[in-house]
């Protein structure tokens, strides 16, 4: 096996790893680019094409709904839609009935807070009363009810203006097709899962295990949930960017991209081997060795072989690439035997060396059980990944 050089360097390409994120300057100008191309399109048309009063209100609302998938920019249109013509709508039915005085106002402001809490609209629930607050003021000002009513149904014009001309220079203007985020997410785990166990199977292999350590160890697995959000929401980014994505009628030749079913099964599979190494870490924090006559060098150093194992399939999981996808199944693959190989080892070191395996204040028997867990969970990655290539 590796030695503790070997480690080193493993260890610092994790780390170089964990600071790189791959393309998002690169979206993030995309995004600043097309949100002003829709902001531009929405105020030619309102203040040039419809020599609107308060064109204002197209380009904000273009700009608003500009999301980073298509998906979202139709649903976060839809409902932004939804929030203004309530928000106007209940003003003019309030205005005409009791007018536009001070009462009016807090009535308004009461009805729109109070509807804004609605779980359909979202996160445009705020824009209700928003809207309602514009409303108000342009039907105060307004001097007859013709100007009223024609003034509050200009506004709405110009949101729908405004939230067309977003949608659609979204749904033009390279629509995002996030295939790469799937794979971000699952380097985002690797890191983390590669990183932690590169770390623990030089110290085991040494037989230096201490409380400082263990505690170390113990704390990052126990803040990697922050990490998994981050990854799954990655994940169901990718998975929104096909949705409406016009993109996809240029790419119908069969086999040309992995299933997201195949890439969700395998960023689960990766947080439940996150778990079992917490678990793991728990284990070996909580126990206090002590001069029992235990023997369990060889075992430690046979468990250190597994997890400098996994920590090799994780580094080729953090490097998935559609492009060779298939020759890192085959790589990942001819890992996986070999790690199985190293997780039998450690059941018979263990069973040699005659540890308690069902001792509760040993964590021998908790090791074994869980290098059993995390091996199904790397051959179940290595099934899927097999299955989508």
């Amino acid at each position: 096996m590796g030695t503790a050089g070997t480690a080193s360097g493993r260890i610092g390409r994790w780390w170089h790893r964990a600071r790189e994120v791959p393309g998002s300057e690169r979206q993030t100008v995309l995004l600043i680019v097309k949100r002003t191309l829709a902001a531009t399109l929405a105020w030619l048309v309102s203040f040039y094409l419809l020599d609107a009063p308060s064109p204002a209100f197209a380009p904000f609302s273009a700009v608003l709904i500009m999301q980073v998938t298509v998906y979202q920019s139709l649903l976060q249109s839809l409902r932004y839609l939804a929030a203004v013509a309530v928000g106007v709508v209940m003003v003019a039915v309030i205005g005409s009935m009791v007018g536009s005085d001070l009462l009016s106002f807090v009535v308004v402001t009461v009805i729109a807070l109070t509807i804004g809490r609605w779980p359909k609209l979202g996160s445009q629930g705020s824009q209700v009363a928003t809207a309602s607050f514009f409303a108000f003021s342009v039907y105060s000002l307004a001097p007859s009810a013709h100007e009223k009513t024609a003034q509050l149904a200009e506004i709405v014009l110009l949101v729908v203006i405004g939230c067309g001309i977003g949608v659609a220079v979204n749904l033009t203007v390279a629509p995002p097709m996030r295939y790469r985020s799937a794979e971000y997410a699952l380097r985002t785990l690797c890191t983390a899962l590669g990183g932690l166990v590169s770390d623990i199977y030089p110290v085991l292999r040494e037989d230096k295990a201490d409380e400082e350590h263990t505690s170390e160890w113990r704390s990052r697995a126990e803040n990697t949930g922050r990490l998994i959000a981050q990854a799954r929401d990655g994940f169901r980014t990718a998975q929104e960017s096909l949705y409406y994505n016009p993109r996809l009628l240029l790419r119908r030749s069969p086999g040309r991209r992995p299933s997201f079913e195949g890439y969700g099964a395998v960023l689960e599979a990766l947080v439940r081997s996150l778990y079992q190494v917490g678990s793991l870490t728990r284990s070996l924090d909580q126990w206090r060795r002590d001069d029992g006559g235990h023997d369990d060098a060889a075992f430690f150093r046979s468990y250190a072989d597994f997890l400098e194992s996994v920590s090799r399939i994780a580094e080729v999981l953090g490097e998935l690439d559609e492009d060779v996808l298939e020759d890192q199944t085959r790589q990942i693959g001819r890992l996986t035997r070999e790690a199985q190989e190293c997780c039998s080892a450690v059941a018979g070191q263990a069973g040699r060396s005659r540890l308690p395996l069902t001792d509760p204040t040993h964590p021998y028997g908790v090791l074994v059980v869980e290098s059993t867990r995390l091996m199904e969970e790397l051959q179940h990655t290595s099934d899927v990944l097999g299955a989508i290539c």
